[in-house]
């Protein structure tokens, strides 16, 4: 793993793989860089890919009392500034908002593919009481409870689906991570998209969405695109939220389709 120290002390890491032009990838929520395993030999024929890890997990460290995304945005844009630009980036859910924000801080990024950031929104991120609720479970040690409350009732998973997604070998690294949700799930709380920040940022960016997302997903992908002057959508048809385990030659081939174009 390499590391290089954030804006705020917190060390950040990450593995590289592969060879060719520089590929950052940014996990989202439950995740560290092992997220990408089953797709990463996919990129490492065309990139060098440097899979990080989100501050708070893996080989990366986070000893802030207080949790701030924006933090977050200054790790992804220092690890950027680390490999050297230009780097193209591929970050998916809470990962993308981090890589979204992190642009405006670098002029390292080349180009950028964001899978369904979850924006605030008018449409509620969750029902009420589920972040307490969630919160309650892990202080109980109940982990994996508070996990699938997580993608039943935020993510909105499909049964078919999440019975599927616990048969994969990142569900147990997932438990472990389960801690790390309320703090994010609450960004609704925490953060609020400027969407006039985004009014001179002229780095292209392809937006994912799967076509069977739920509406919270969809509204937030139209607001990144109407913010972002250089983005477009492509629709995933029959996806949701994690393409890249359900239908991953999809997943990689638009993927490469936008970076190598």
């Amino acid at each position: 793993m390499e590391e290089i120290t954030s804006a705020d002390g917190a060390k950040i890491g990450w593995q590289t793989t592969g060879s060719g032009p520089p590929l950052l990838l940014v996990h989202g929520t439950t995740a560290d860089h092992t997220r990408w395993a089953g797709i990463s030999p996919q990129f490492e024929q065309h990139f060098t890919v440097h899979a990080m890890d989100r501050r708070g997990r893996g080989a990366s460290t986070d000893d802030s009392q207080v949790y701030d995304i924006l933090r977050e945005a200054e790790d992804v844009s220092a690890v950027v500034e680390a490999i050297g630009g230009p780097v193209d980036i591929l970050g998916h859910s809470y990962g993308a908002v981090c890589s979204l924000e992190a642009a405006l801080l670098t002029d390292g990024v080349r180009k950028m593919v964001l899978y369904e950031p979850p924006l605030p929104t008018d449409i509620a991120m969750y029902p009420p009481g589920a972040p307490d609720r969630m919160q309650a479970m892990i202080d109980d040690g109940e982990l994996e409870a508070a996990l699938e409350l997580f993608f039943r009732e935020v993510v909105r998973m499909p049964d078919h689906e999440l019975v599927e997604y616990r048969e994969l070998p990142v569900w147990k690294q997932r438990i472990r991570l389960a801690p790390t949700i309320p703090r994010e799930l609450t960004i609704d709380r925490s953060y609020s998209f400027d969407s006039a920040k985004f009014a001179d940022l002229r780095v292209p960016v392809l937006l994912m969405l799967g076509g069977d997302s739920p509406p919270i997903f969809q509204r937030a992908v139209e607001t990144a695109n109407g913010a972002v002057p250089s983005s477009r959508v492509v629709l995933l048809p029959g996806q949701q939220h994690i393409a890249m385990d359900t239908d991953p030659a999809l997943f990689v081939g638009e993927v490469l389709d936008f970076l190598l174009e």
